[in-house]
């Protein structure tokens, strides 16, 4: 009677198969890759904040920022904030909107604005690929990472949409690579589900 095999046996060869095709496709060498090339700006960019925060508090400056501004204000400072970069966390203004007469309907403006933020990006993304000089970098020297990342550049996009890390980022990515639109519209919708949890969290917090 030949054995059966039992429930975590099969687990690991599912998970062993998985591994394999990672491995064979390139997925490993294009994660290992996009961290090596985005480590020093991100390690950059930590130690600038930091410097700067100890001059000036930033999140309070940001804080007492949408205070000042009117709520169009603080709405359009959102959108650039999620279109350039998107290095403000939009915890921020999720909070502000939390302390507004109508919670929701503020949290389902920003939102909508940042998914659209990131279409934007994606946008820019396009745009500089025309530049003569951007484009023959990307054909000639990024030849094989492009190649990579037009095969997994979903999966940045989910990084980017649900993770903390800049959404925005992420969708110029993919207009670079020119990553198609329609999956870029399809996995950014997640960037929706994350601020609508992220304001479930900190409207039960305030």
């Amino acid at each position: 009677m030949k054995p059966t095999r039992t429930r975590s046996t099969s687990e690991k060869s599912r998970l062993q198969l998985l591994h394999q095709y990672y491995s064979y496709t390139g997925f490993y060498d294009f994660i290992w890759s996009a961290i090596k090339t985005a480590l020093p700006y991100i390690v950059a960019f930590i130690a600038a904040i930091f410097i700067t925060n100890q001059f000036v508090d930033i999140n309070a400056s940001l804080v007492a920022l949408t205070e000042i501004l009117p709520v169009f204000g603080v709405l359009s400072f959102f959108y650039l904030s999620e279109t350039i970069l998107g290095l403000i966390p939009p915890e921020i203004f999720i909070a502000w909107a939390g302390k507004m007469a109508s919670p929701w309907y503020f949290l389902t403006i920003l939102a909508g604005l940042s998914y659209f933020g990131g279409l934007t990006s994606y946008c820019l993304g396009l745009i500089f690929t025309k530049i003569p000089s951007v484009h023959r970098y990307l054909e000639v020297k990024m030849k094989k990472q492009l190649k990579n990342s037009k095969k997994w550049g979903g999966f940045l996009i989910i990084i980017g949409a649900l993770l903390p890390v800049p959404f925005a980022i992420s969708c110029m990515t993919a207009g670079i690579i020119k990553f198609p639109f329609k999956s870029v519209m399809i996995y950014g919708s997640l960037r929706i589900l994350r601020i609508f949890i992220y304001g479930f969290i900190i409207f039960n917090v305030l």
